[in-house]
């Protein structure tokens, strides 16, 4: 059987009285919930007026008795995890966008070492940059080996041949 966490009427009547002075909407959410369940509410019942899974609810109760108030603040909301603003990668990419131009060729590598020195983290995996780069619309091109009209070995050294006499 799962541990089952109480939440006291003092309790909430304390998180009602900091929900008033948090401005955090995310946070005020998850205040309530918890607040909710020291009001005498089950975790079902919390669920359905917050609109949160009940596992989630019985996480953030958890995460309170154990954590106290820093709980609600520290915990992240959502996925949004940019290292850089829109107008930051677009500034970014404009350097490379310069030497492109100029016909110099640019490597993944090249653009993720200055990725990481700009935002100060190491990746793991080049995927961040080449979301990046597919973002702005970059596109990756590949140097050919050969000229695809290029002539047969075989023409190229009659052709020579010729020319010799």
């Amino acid at each position: 059987m799962p541990k089952t966490y109480i939440v006291t009427a003092e309790m909430a009547a304390d998180i009602r009285q900091k929900m008033r002075v948090t401005t955090c909407v995310v946070a005020c959410r998850r205040m309530e919930a918890v607040a909710l369940r020291g009001e005498g509410k089950n975790n079902r019942e919390v669920a359905d007026i917050k609109k949160y899974n009940e596992s989630y609810v019985s996480q953030l109760v958890s995460d309170f008795i154990k954590h106290g108030m820093d709980s609600f603040i520290d915990k992240r909301s959502g996925g949004n995890n940019k290292n850089l603003t829109q107008s930051q990668e677009v500034e970014f990419l404009d350097g490379f966008k310069k030497d492109a131009e100029e016909g110099k060729i640019i490597t993944i590598d090249e653009i993720a070492k200055a990725y990481d020195e700009l935002t100060n983290k190491e990746r793991k995996s080049n995927s961040t940059v080449y979301y990046l780069l597919k973002k702005h619309g970059w596109r990756t091109i590949m140097p050919r080996g050969q000229h695809p009209k290029k002539a047969s070995d075989e023409d190229i050294l009659s052709s020579k041949k010729l020319t010799l006499r």
